[in-house]
């Protein structure tokens, strides 16, 4: 069985290794993108099995990626991250269909496991 496919689109540098470091140890493919643009690239082309997309970037945001996602029913699950965020920010998204909301900064288990919990929803076994 193929690993599953994940995108994970944040500017700040550090925040993005650890958390490719620590979903990467299962097993998983991860995608990197350090701006809205480059995340947007990665999703045209496919085959991402999920999306954790922080919310403020450079040249697109995440809200941006995830209307993108919406208007052309792209069936890639997107989480979203963030430590600016309001709350009525994250109701939102989650109102709208995305797949979670995550406040920075993230327990490595937390994030862990809300991965782990969207791909088996949205893809079965998680690989």
């Amino acid at each position: 069985m193929q690993p599953h496919r994940i995108l994970i689109a944040d500017d700040d540098a550090e925040i993005l290794a650890g958390a490719v470091e620590l979903l990467s140890m299962s097993g998983r493919e991860v995608l990197t993108a350090v701006d809205g643009l480059e995340a947007l690239d990665i999703l045209k082309a496919g085959d991402v099995h999920l999306a954790l997309l922080d919310l403020h970037m450079p040249r697109q945001t995440g809200l941006d990626i995830f209307q993108y996602v919406r208007e052309r029913t792209i069936t890639t699950p997107c989480l979203f991250w963030s430590g600016e965020a309001t709350d009525s920010t994250a109701q939102w998204l989650l109102d709208e269909g995305a797949a979670g909301f995550l406040r920075k900064p993230v327990k490595p288990e937390e994030l862990r496991a809300c991965v782990t919990k969207t791909l088996e929803k949205n893809w079965g076994i998680a690989g």
